[in-house]
Formats: structure tokens, sequence, C-alpha cells
């Protein structure tokens, strides 16, 4: 994609592997296939069976890792960590997995979510005495496992754990296991595949593929899973809360290659796009494009269903990383000039569908607009495969105030004049819900649609740690 999510960062990608002789080397394959979700830094923390040794690093997978620092830290077993910064902030220090040292034994922990309470609980435990040593959210969880008076370590994490609110995905690993736990709404993806003799967990699918593996099940909300030498046990720390999985994931944060919950992405997207034909029935047009590249299986979709024909109306350039996950809005919208070209053949003179899975702020869509009429087109026409983005999102993805989103304070027809379209029609609510087809029964059929209707599966902004929850901290 390119689309309008240059505003709205990944949220992170978690690996693990336990029981195979190359664990780095799988992981570095596994990150490679989630590499989408993160781009700021990446790291691999890998298990002898004696030791917790790391690897990690700022930028890209390929240049984070090489074959000498790969061999330097193999063993039987590894997790590993793409980051986007989410809560917290860039730097060395925050590059995932985190890994902690003391006499007791090593811990290391990666981290997919934001923890919406992380603030209070991180003021709490400083009062206690903990110092931390990075300003991720993700640090706190090891200092309530530490704080944890519980007995064995497994129930030290239950305790922890019982303590987060927010959206999380977290692999846990000592020298001799290691733990994989979903927060009880399941906002965030996680799965379970098996390699060999060895287990497999990663925050998508696509990530199995690429190594071999098996798929075997999703991590169930509030299920904790323990993985050491005897194999596999399934526990839990929590209740299962009514289903949450962020829309997004399946909008646009995942590869159209993955399954999530057994549903495939890009099957999923390909039904938005029909949807969305049938909602904007009145478009009349020449040709459809989508916005490489999360928005390419909406348009076909939406091709086929209107009956208009699809065509490469714009080119990536795939040399350029995701423009979205730049710092700075300036160099976001430099990079969509960097990252996108138009055909002019095939837009010149034609009434042109222009398929996006999301507007954020307005800024590069209007870009792209701007693009495709100076290349000739007669009229531009944007549809959206899903709905506006109405409300900011404390999960994990970067949106965190109002004032970051166009159509929190703008309604349909403003957006349209602010990006230049003549059109522009977003995918409803009900017809987003009903074709991503979750086969669950309640109200949104297991989704998370906060950032369309501000209807939060959480508490959002814990005032206080609460007199139960100090005795849990005890």
């Amino acid at each position: 994609m390119l689309a309008e999510l240059r505003g709205l960062n990944e949220e992170c990608g978690v690996f693990g592997i336990w029981g195979n002789p190359n664990p780095a080397h799988l992981s570095y394959y596994g990150l490679h296939a989630l590499q989408h979700r993160g781009q700021e830094g990446a790291g691999i923390v890998v298990s002898d069976g004696q030791h917790l040794r790391a690897v990690k690093g700022e930028g890209l997978v390929n240049d984070v890792f090489n074959e000498d620092k790969l061999k330097a830290v193999n063993g039987k077993a590894a997790i590993a960590h793409v980051r986007y910064t989410t809560a917290g902030g860039g730097g060395i220090e925050n590059v995932q997995p985190l890994l902690f040292h003391s006499s007791t034994g090593s811990l290391s922990i990666a981290h997919n979510g934001n923890l919406v309470n992380a603030t209070h609980l991180k003021q709490y435990l400083e009062r206690q005495g903990s110092i931390f040593h990075s300003s991720s959210d993700t640090e706190v969880l090891a200092h309530l496992i530490k704080k944890s008076s519980h007995s064995p370590f497994r129930a030290k994490v239950k305790n922890a754990l019982s303590l987060l609110k927010g959206a999380y995905s977290f692999l846990i690993m000592t020298k001799d296991e290691m733990l994989v736990a979903r927060d009880p709404h399941g906002l965030r993806p996680l799965s379970l595949g098996k390699l060999g003799d060895g287990w497999v967990v990663a925050s998508e699918t696509c990530a199995f593929d690429l190594i071999g593996a098996e798929f075997v099940r999703s991590v169930e909300p509030g299920e904790l899973i323990i993985i050491n030498d005897e194999g596999v046990k399934s526990d839990r720390f929590a209740d299962m809360d009514k289903r949450s999985m962020c829309a997004m994931e399946y909008v646009y944060l995942a590869r159209p290659d993955s399954d999530i919950d057994g549903i495939n992405v890009h099957m999923a997207r390909k039904r938005m796009g029909k949807q969305l034909a049938r909602e904007c029935a009145h478009i009349e047009a020449d040709v459809v494009t989508g916005v490489p590249d999360s928005s390419i299986s909406a348009a076909i979709g939406f091709a086929e269903e209107s009956g208009i024909p699809y065509e490469l109306g714009l080119i990536k350039n795939r040399y350029v990383g995701r423009t979205f996950i730049q710092p700075t809005q300036e160099l976001r919208e430099r990079g969509v000039k960097m990252k996108l070209s138009p055909v002019v053949q095939v837009v010149k003179g034609k009434k042109v569908v222009m398929v996006d899975d999301s507007i954020v702020r307005g800024t590069t869509s209007r870009r792209i607009v701007k693009m495709l009429k100076d290349a000739g087109a007669a009229e531009v026409h944007v549809v959206i495969s899903s709905p506006p983005m109405t409300n900011p999102c404390y999960y994990g993805i970067d949106t965190s105030t109002h004032e970051e989103l166009i159509a929190s304070s703008h309604n349909v027809d403003e957006i349209r004049e602010a990006i230049g379209a003549d059109s522009l029609t977003f995918l409803s609510v009900e017809g987003m819900v009903e074709t991503i087809a979750r086969p669950y029964e309640d109200e949104n059929r297991g989704l998370c649609l906060a950032c369309f209707t501000g209807k939060y599966p959480t508490e959002i902004f814990p005032d206080t740690i609460l007199p139960h929850e100090k005795e849990l901290l005890r």
C-alpha cells in the first residue's frame, strides 16, 4: 500500500521458535516475512539452554543481521521482533526483544501492541523502587514479573499479565521455556505452528509459509501457551473477553497471503472491494486502479463487481521503503513522489476510479489525485475500502489524537474537496463487517471498530491503579 496510512504506523511483529538447531537463521527469515509490520529496528534473542544472547539494531532486517552475527547467537530457541515506534520512542534501547539479566536468571520479551495503562503501572513501579532502562511500555511487564511473589515462573507471568490493559501479543523466553500470551480481547493476531519436531509462533501466518512451517491454530485471547523441551501446554491467565480483532489488520496491516482466524486477508480485501462497488454503483468510469500494495486486492474486487476494467494506473518503486513509516510528515509527503508513478497511457483522458484502503490526514490522497490529474486523467473518483477513521487508535497504531484524522473534523464532501477528487466514497461499517466475514455471531463479528465508531473494547485512560490491582502487585 501507499495509501493514506503514511500517517498510520504499523504496530510491530513477533516471531518465536523452539526446538530447532538453527533458530537464529529461521528467525531472520521469519522477520523478513514480517518486515511490513515495522522498519525501525529488528532483534533476535537466542537460548542455548544455558544463556540468552541478543543481536539487534536499528533499521531493516537486512541491515541489522549478517551471517557472522547469526552464527554468534545460535542455540535451540529464539524470539524475534521487528519494530515500529508506538509507545516509548526510537533508539537502540527500545529495539526488541528486550533482554534482562538477574541473579535468578535471564528473561527476554518481545511485544506487539500497546498497553493503555503502562504509564500508571510504570509510575507505581518506580515508586516501589524499579528503575527503567527504556521508554518502551514492554519493559513494564518485565518489572511486574520480577516483582511478583508467585511461584513458579509461569505463575509470576500470569499474575503480571492480569494487570495489563490494552492490546498485546507477548513472547517471553527464559533459558528453559517460551511463554506465549495474547490479550483477552485478541486485538492483535498471533498464531502457533509446527516445524518438524519444533514449534513456531508468529504475528502472521505468512512467516510460517516462508520457513516451511505448518499452521496449527490461532492463539486464543487470554491464553498462555508454554513451550519447552517437553512440548506445548495451554493455560489461561484471563477469561476471554469480547473478541475484538483490529479490523485494520484485514483492511491494511497484514500481508495479503496471511490468514487471520481462518480468513485469508487477500480474499477479505477482495470482498470489501466488491461491496464497495455495490455501495457506489452510481460511478461511471473507464478504468479502475489500486494504490499499491494493500489496495490492489480491493481494486480487483471492485473491478470484478463493477465491470469496469482493472489497470495498473499507478506503479510502485520497489526499492523505496514504506512511505508512511518515515518519521516526519514532510518526509512522508516527499516519499510519495519517490514511491509512486502514474502510467500516463492508462489514465490519460480516462475517468479513473482510484481504490485506496483508508484516508488518515488526507495529504497523501491529495498528492496522488493531483498526480493522476497531472498525468491527464479526466476525472478521479476516490473509493476507500474502509469507513472514515474518525477516532484515534490506542492499541498500537500511531494515531493518538483526533487532530491527526481528517475525518474527525470534516464530512465526506469536505474531505473530497480537500483531496481534489471528483467524488469520494467510503465503505460502510456494516459492509466492511459483513464482507470480512469473521465466524462469530456478535454485533461486530469479533472485530474492533473503535477507529470508525469510537466504541473501544477496553478502558482507554485508566487514571489509577485499583485496590485489587495493588493486591496483585504485592
